[in-house]
């Protein structure tokens, strides 16, 4: 949320991630003789029969008839973005046994190598190949290994590169069994929007899939999981499957679970389909001040813009009127709080805004923490309100180096903000109302990019506020992530999409209510949340931010997300008709654009 006209401010796609990096490995001219015994493992090595038993990430392979080294086929990969087009099969081998891994390539910055070996993983790579070269490596597999993956890449950045006739010679491994369906699956501790699941192990198992109604949901390696973004009050069916390198089980019997009532996130009052929108409070902005008494009954939720740090990392927030040099029709402080008496008596919900554009929060001691929590409960206490809308941005969330799990945040600012919002309501109790109003950057930019990454360098803020919301998603009440000001985001169907239309919209919420793998980690999966705890954020008029959206492609992106029709493109995961509704920066600058926002709310929901 910005205090002036629409910034650029928007960070590069994690410029860190450059062809600096060294692989291990080089060209030999031809591989090592196989010994009797040995086989050629991989499946469909020479692509023959299309990608059958390869996967290639982000939809980034081909199989084409042109050039190929040998047979009718080679495959074709590009890299995009942030994709290196890797192709990749597992592959059954035995322990304690040497390995040729060999491929004819053709491109630049081409890889072949083998990981989970048990030792030593292995790379090799050519700078540029105009024609076909053969690319061999070995290795040898650890004691306890009984299968490794196998693949070939090219580079961020570069062009389109083929690779054919690709082999692994050494002895076979022995088959490898689909394990046991798992037995023992019950039910522990309920919440009102998550169950805990809890079974027998089955042998041979490498990880479990968990089913919700029939769907998967989740994939994890242990032998409990949580299932989380359910409804209050609801009864749900589980079951769960073993999965290996064979395949995966049939599903075990199912259990059954009912959520406990109450909505989670507290808020309760607010209606069905609610309408939020920040109110300048403390400064003027280009759209002029808007006294509390006169804004328009549309707005459900009203957040009071915003509550700043004494410095960026004292945690001591304070609040203010805009003074009266900036905004001469500002009211006294008894008539503000009088306002807000009125607007909640009426059922609205008013909550300060912590952050800002200007108000960099970060809650790097405990002592900073101690202090948010007192001084954030001062200004709620003086003024009466519902509540606290977390709006951090630019720098006041990153995550240090090592930091990898969203689940188990161990960053200082991270850790310490959790804490916080947790005490406070814990003193407020079940009613207190919290939002939060992250960029883009800090939350689906995390299904690509995670901190500063596995090789460090990338932007340590990327996907930073899934920790916190993960952590609080019980005490949650809505989140509007802030579709505007955007770069271009990957969504789940492995395409960049751009503001200012439904399918930024649609894509960018489909996120949220579905879930997804953090880094491309399908053992860190983020759950997905509740529609009732999701708005969608947009600016109200072309002056108040970049991405403005009109009013025809809100109501497409609406229509999509909770009656799937209006899609376009893009197809969603799901159907979402309690969606809860919409956030907009701002208030003040709906009323300078007569309201365009806020009508179309309102006609849109019946309001």
């Amino acid at each position: 949320m910005e205090r002036t006209g629409p910034p650029a401010r928007f960070s590069g796609l994690l410029a860190a991630l450059s062809a600096a990096l060294l692989v291990a490995g080089g060209l030999a001219a031809s591989a090592p003789a196989a010994a009797a015994a040995d086989t050629d493992l991989a499946r469909n090595g020479g692509f023959e029969a299309g990608l059958d038993g390869w996967s290639c990430t982000g939809g980034s392979g081909a199989v084409v008839s042109t050039p190929t080294h040998g047979g009718t086929s080679a495959l074709k990969a590009t890299p995009a973005g942030s994709d290196n087009a890797e192709c990749s099969q597992t592959v059954t081998v035995k322990p304690d046994s040497t390995y040729t891994l060999s491929a004819w390539v053709q491109g630049s910055y081409v890889y072949l190598g083998a990981s989970g070996t048990g030792t030593t993983d292995v790379s090799t790579w050519t700078q540029s190949s105009p024609g076909w070269t053969q690319l061999t490596t070995t290795f040898r597999t650890g004691a306890a290994t009984t299968s490794v993956k196998i693949y070939t890449h090219g580079w961020y950045g570069t062009p389109t590169y083929y690779a054919d006739d690709l082999t692994l010679v050494g002895p076979g491994g022995d088959p490898v069994a689909i394990p046991a369906t798992p037995a023992g699956l019950r039910a522990g501790t309920t919440t009102s929007s998550s169950v805990a699941l809890s079974w027998t192990g089955s042998t041979g198992a490498a990880g479990y899939n968990v089913y919700r109604g029939g769907t998967k949901v989740l994939s994890v390696t242990g032998t409990s999981a949580t299932v989380t973004g359910l409804a209050a009050s609801t009864a749900y069916s589980f079951q769960v499957t073993a999965t290996n390198s064979a395949g995966e089980s049939a599903k075990s019997a199912t259990v059954t679970a009912t959520t406990t009532a109450g909505g989670g996130g507290g808020g309760s009052g607010l209606p069905t389909h609610a309408l939020v929108g920040y109110l300048h409070s403390s400064f003027a902005n280009g759209s002029g001040y808007t006294r509390m008494a006169d804004v328009p009954d549309s707005w459900d939720v009203i957040d009071l813009a915003f509550g700043e740090p004494t410095s960026v990392t004292s945690g001591d927030i304070r609040f203010s009127l805009c003074p009266v040099t900036e905004c001469p029709n500002v009211e006294s402080v008894a008539e503000f709080k009088a306002a807000i008496k009125a607007k909640q008596a009426a059922g609205k919900k008013v909550l300060i805004s912590i952050g800002g554009q200007n108000g960099q929060v970060q809650l790097s001691t405990t002592a900073a923490r101690d202090t948010f929590v007192s001084s954030v409960s001062k200004i709620i206490d003086d003024y009466g309100l519902d509540g606290l809308d977390i709006d951090f941005e630019g720098h006041s969330l990153s995550l240090n180096t090592g930091d990898t799990d969203f689940r188990n945040p161990t960053t200082p600012v991270i850790v310490n903000l959790i804490s916080a919002v947790k005490t406070l309501k814990a003193k407020y109790g079940d009613k207190f109302v919290l939002t939060m109003a992250p960029e883009t950057f800090f939350v689906q930019l995390g299904y690509q990019y995670y901190g500063s990454g596995p090789w460090g360098g990338q932007d340590p803020r990327a996907g930073a506020y899934l920790p916190v919301i993960h952590a609080l998603r019980d005490d949650l009440t809505l989140l509007h992530v802030q579709d505007y000001n955007s770069g271009s985001i990957m969504g789940l169907d492995n395409q960049y999409h751009s503001m200012g239309g439904a399918d930024f919209h649609i894509a960018m919420t489909d996120m949220l209510l579905t879930g997804f793998p953090v880094a491309g980690d399908t053992t860190k999966v983020f759950p997905a949340l509740r529609p009732d705890q999701v708005s969608i954020g947009l600016p109200a008029s072309t002056q108040a931010g970049n991405g403005y959206t009109s009013p025809s492609e809100v109501d497409k992106a609406l229509n999509c997300l909770t009656k799937k029709t209006d899609c376009g493109s893009y197809t969603t995961h799901g159907t979402w008709p309690g969606l809860r509704g919409l956030m907009t920066w701002s208030i003040n600058w709906d009323r300078f654009n007569n309201g365009e926002f806020s009508k179309n709310f309102d006609a849109y929901f019946g309001g």
